[in-house]
C-alpha cells in the first residue's frame, strides 16, 4: 500500500522508495541503529567466571606427579591430625584415577607397625601430600671406630 502511494508521486522517487521497502526488516533495522554505549561496553568486558568449590583430590590424583607415582612419599587424608601413610605399593585401574593402596601407618612421624597395610578410602577425595616427611632415607651419619 505504501509502495504504490509512493509511485502514484513520481517515477524515480517511487523505484527508490519501493526498493527500500523491499529490504529485510533485519538489514534495515541494522542499517537505522547503532548499538548503544552501554550494549558495546557489556560486550567487550570479559565475563567474569562463577567460583567453583575447590575439588579436592583422591590419593592417586595427588601422587600422580611425585616421582615413582609417589612410592616412598607421605600422604594423609585433610582431616586427620598427625597420621600418615608412607606410600609402598600402588594398583592403579586402567583409568588412572582409581585403584589401591598400600602403606605404613605412621603417628607424629614414627612408623606404627612394620609391615603395610592395605589403605582405605583411597578414592574419596581428601587426600594431601605431607612435604616435610618425603622419601624417609636412612641419613644416620654411621659411628667408625678408630683403632689406635
Amino acid at each position: 500500500m505504501a509502495s504504490a502511494l509512493l509511485a502514484s508521486r513520481g517515477g524515480a522517487l517511487g523505484d527508490r522508495a519501493s526498493a527500500l521497502f523491499r529490504l529485510p526488516f533485519s538489514s534495515f533495522r541494522y542499517f537505522s541503529t547503532s548499538p548503544s554505549p552501554s550494549a558495546a561496553a557489556d560486550a567487550s568486558k570479559p565475563t567474569p567466571k562463577k567460583n567453583k568449590k575447590n575439588k579436592k583430590k583422591n590419593l592417586f590424583e595427588v601422587v600422580q606427579f611425585l616421582p615413582n607415582w609417589g612410592i616412598g612419599y607421605h600422604m594423609a587424608k585433610t582431616h586427620w591430625a598427625d597420621v600418615s601413610y608412607q606410600i609402598t605399593k600402588i594398583n592403579l585401574y586402567k583409568s588412572g584415577k582409581h585403584g589401591k593402596a598400600w602403606g605404613i601407618a605412621h603417628r607424629d612421624g614414627t612408623p606404627i607397625a612394620e609391615a603395610p597395610k592395605k589403605i582405605s578410602g583411597v578414592n574419596k577425595r581428601c587426600w594431601r601430600y605431607i612435604p616435610n616427611l618425603n622419601k624417609v632415607e636412612d641419613n644416620t651419619p654411621k659411628m667408625e671406630i678408630q683403632s689406635a
